[in-house]
């Protein structure tokens, strides 16, 4: 069985890691991943009559910063998780689809994400990684609350 679990590095999102890893047991292959967000290049490039506002070699500057703290945050989410030979990913893009895309390439047995509670208007607005992908994930999944 191979888990995927994904985190955004809050202590309410390990706490969930932790009750879901209660509930699927110990499979026999954990792999953690969250998502950064890179420069987008219209950042770079510009757009219609103005220019970019970041140069290519500012914003390679910050997305190499961004990955690497992306797999800080893994580092310790593993640590904290008190879990060994766990492999870990750092995605870019949409959360909701870049985890729905790596659960399908694993293949993943069972996701296990953790959800904030948002509610109505809040959840309209800012969307949910956890409701996108429970609607589109190509395995079973465990929402767990921290």
């Amino acid at each position: 069985m191979t888990v995927l679990m994904c985190t955004d590095g809050s202590e309410l999102a390990t706490a969930a890691l932790q009750r879901g890893l209660d509930v699927v047991g110990r499979p026999d292959r954990i792999v953690i991943a969250t998502v950064v967000e890179l420069t987008h290049p219209v950042d770079v490039v510009g757009g219609g009559h103005a220019g970019g506002v970041v140069s290519p070699a500012e914003a390679d500057q910050a997305d190499t910063k961004s990955r690497l703290d992306g797999q800080r945050l893994l580092d310790q989410t593993v640590t904290d998780l008190a879990v060994s030979g766990v492999e870990t990913v750092v995605l870019d893009g949409q959360p909701g689809p870049a985890l729905c895309d790596l659960a399908a390439t694993l293949p993943a047995s069972v996701i296990v994400l953790g959800t904030r509670g948002r509610s109505g208007l809040r959840r309209a607005m800012l969307g949910s990684v956890s409701d996108h992908v429970v609607r589109s994930a190509p395995c079973p999944v465990v929402v767990t609350s921290g």
